[in-house]
C-alpha cells in the first residue's frame, strides 16, 4: 500500500509550527508495513490544495490530508477536498448530532466557555463523503473516495487516526543495523547488498550517537533476513547500535 501525507497550513511553512503530525502518521504507516510516497506542505490555498489532492489520489492507494478544517477563514482544507471530486458541502447529519451533544456538555457540565458557532457549518463536509467523528474536538474528519482528511491538532489527529488505522496495511518490511564505519566506506557495501538482494538500502548517519544506522527495506521476510546477515559479515554491521567518537579521533 503507498499512500501520500498531505500537510496543510501557512503555520508550517511560516516554521510557527513544528510539523509534528507528518513524522507520526509517518511513523504509524511504516510501522503496519504502508510505505508512505509523499509528504508535502501546503498553505491555506484551496485550488492549491484541490490540485494536489486530485493529482495524488490518482497516483497513490491513499492520501491522507491533516490541518485546516474548523471554522476560522484560514480553514478551508474540507472545502478544497470537495472541490477536487466536484462535491458540494452539505450539513452531515452524524456529525451535526456530534457536534450539539458536544457543546450541550460545554454549557451544562464543561468548563465556563462562551462558544458562538455556527454549528450547521462545522457540521459540513463533501457530499457523499463519509464523517469521521473527532473524539478530541467538534470538526470532524471525513473520508472521500481514498483521501483521509484530518485534523491538525495533533491529539485530535490521532485520536481520528486510531479510528481508521486498520485500514492502512502494507507487506513493507524494513530492519536497523548500525555501523561505526564512515559513511563513505559504507557505499559499496550498500550498493551491493542492493544489488545482491531484492532490498533497497539506506545510511542515516548520527553523529550525536556516533554511529550510521543503516535501513533495509523489502516485502519477503528471508530475503530481508539475508541481505541483513550479509551486512554484518561484509561490513561488521551491529544490530545492537555501537557509538564511535569520530570527532575525538579526528583531533588525534
Amino acid at each position: 500500500m503507498e499512500v501520500a501525507l498531505l500537510t496543510v497550513g501557512d503555520e508550517l511553512l511560516a516554521g510557527d509550527t513544528e510539523n509534528t503530525n507528518a513524522t507520526w502518521l509517518a511513523t504509524q504507516l511504516s510501522e503496519r508495513g504502508v510505505e508512505v510516497r509523499r509528504v508535502l506542505v501546503l498553505p491555506d490555498d484551496r485550488t492549491l490544495i484541490a490540485d494536489h489532492v486530485r493529482e495524488y489520489s490518482d497516483l497513490f492507494d491513499a492520501v491522507i490530508v491533516t490541518g485546516g478544517i474548523g471554522g476560522t477563514p484560514d480553514d478551508v482544507t474540507m472545502e478544497a477536498v470537495g472541490d477536487a471530486f466536484d462535491r458540494e458541502m452539505v450539513v452531515d447529519d452524524r456529525a451535526l448530532e456530534d457536534i450539539e451533544k458536544k457543546l450541550e456538555w460545554f454549557e451544562n457540565e464543561g468548563p465556563d466557555l462562551d462558544i458562538d458557532l455556527n454549528v450547521e457549518a462545522e457540521a459540513s463536509i463533501p457530499d457523499g463523503a463519509r464523517p469521521l467523528l473527532n473524539s478530541q474536538g467538534l470538526a470532524p474528519g471525513a473520508v472521500l473516495n481514498n483521501v483521509y482528511v484530518m485534523p491538525g491538532i495533533p491529539d485530535e489527529l490521532k485520536a481520528m487516526f486510531d479510528d481508521v488505522a486498520e485500514r492502512f496495511d502494507g507487506d513493507s518490511l524494513s530492519r536497523f543495523l548500525y555501523s561505526t564505519e564512515p559513511e563513505a566506506n559504507l557505499i559499496g557495501a550498500l550498493e551491493d547488498v542492493q544489488a545482491e538482494f531484492d532490498v533497497t538500502a539506506g545510511c542515516y548517519p548520527d553523529r550525536e550517537a556516533g554511529h550510521n544506522r543503516l535501513k533495509l527495506t523489502a516485502t519477503d521476510d528471508e530475503v530481508l533476513a539475508a541481505a541483513a546477515d550479509w551486512l554484518i559479515d561484509e561490513v561488521g554491521a551491529s544490530e545492537t547500535p555501537v557509538e564511535r567518537d569520530w570527532d575525538a579521533e579526528r583531533r588525534e
